[in-house]
């Protein structure tokens, strides 16, 4: 073979591979955005249901207007699933109460896992990536 042809060979095998690594590290991001969004609405929906569980009377087994006593088991049944593991952060206020969630891929960093922290008010919420 000629100089050439094995220079177009040699440049070939760079390009195939250059393009190989681009589509694993593209394919990981995907991975990670997923992950930290399947864990985000898992916590808008525990969000949702601590919200609930805030305004309904005591007598009805609700909070009486505290999230203080709220179980994270009855918005999420297993504190674990495919998306990542749930848990409150910290002790529920009778105006505050935080959820965190940490998923199954590599976050942000690329060392620790996707983790999603939700803030829930009586009216609002506050979803942050943490990582």
């Amino acid at each position: 073979m000629g100089s050439q042809q094995l220079l177009l060979i040699i440049l070939g095998m760079i390009v195939v591979g250059i393009a190989v690594a681009v589509g694993i590290s593209l394919f990981n991001d995907h991975a990670a955005a997923t992950n930290r969004d399947a864990v985000a609405n898992d916590l808008v929906h525990a969000a949702s249901v601590a919200q609930m569980y805030r305004k309904k009377p005591l007598t009805q087994g609700g909070g009486g207007g505290s999230f203080v006593g709220f179980d994270l088991r009855t918005s999420i049944r297993e504190l674990k699933n495919t998306n990542g593991a749930f848990a409150v952060f910290g002790a529920p206020t009778d105006s505050v109460i935080i959820i965190e969630g940490i998923g199954t891929q590599p976050g942000y960093d690329g060392v620790g896992p996707v983790k999603v922290s939700i803030r829930v008010l009586q009216t609002t919420t506050q979803v942050n990536e943490v990582n």
